[in-house]
């Protein structure tokens, strides 16, 4: 999957909001990517809450990731900006679909990611993330939410798709669009090798 993890544009300083508006959108696409990794390797999720239910806890746990990043790499006060802008636009983007396709009220569906995003920050600050990135007991509290949200044939299986594919991946992700993001010039476009008509 390739994601945007440098800025374009010379000459502006970003904002801890800036960070956060563009990690939302790539925080978004790594679930949904991990959805449709985890439908392919044969778990059913289906269409409606499950798939809503899955969405969600992806999204909480690499909200509590970018958090943690943020921590090592952002003076505190920009650490509170950042996390709590990334946690209002991905439960605003989750809340307008869960809302549009589940047909709830889009204000209820955002307060309810609101509050379990809340609750799994008091949870996932048991565990530990260091410069190597999460802990076993971080990444395995994922697979023990996800155990919640699968059927009883799969809810076993999906511990070590989480563990050992899913949340590695997100996290590379996440530590590298973050590292790239805090780069003070943007990157040179690749230039593509000329053609002579020789």
């Amino acid at each position: 999957m390739r994601i945007k993890s440098s800025w374009f544009k010379p000459g502006r300083e970003h904002t801890p909001a800036d960070l956060a508006g563009v990690l939302s959108f790539v925080i978004y696409r790594i679930a949904d990517n991990a959805l449709k990794n985890t439908r392919k390797a044969k778990f059913e999720i289906a269409v409606g809450p499950q798939y809503f239910a899955f969405l969600s806890e992806f999204l909480l746990f690499q909200i509590q990731v970018a958090d943690r990043i943020a921590h090592r790499r952002l003076s505190v006060e920009d650490r509170i900006s950042f996390t709590s802008t990334l946690a209002n636009r991905v439960a605003e983007t989750h809340a307008e679909n869960e809302s549009r396709l589940l047909s709830g009220e889009l204000a209820d569906c955002k307060q309810h990611f609101i509050d379990r995003l809340n609750q799994r920050f008091d949870e996932y600050a048991e565990f530990g993330y260091g410069e190597s990135g999460p802990d076993f007991s971080f990444t395995r509290y994922l697979a023990f939410c996800m155990e919640q949200v699968m059927d009883d044939k799969d809810s076993g299986w999906i511990i070590d798709q989480m563990m050992s594919i899913e949340a590695p991946e997100a996290v590379e992700m996440l530590e590298k669009t973050f590292s790239n993001m805090l780069e003070s010039e943007p990157r040179q476009p690749r230039r593509r090798a000329s053609v002579s008509g020789d």
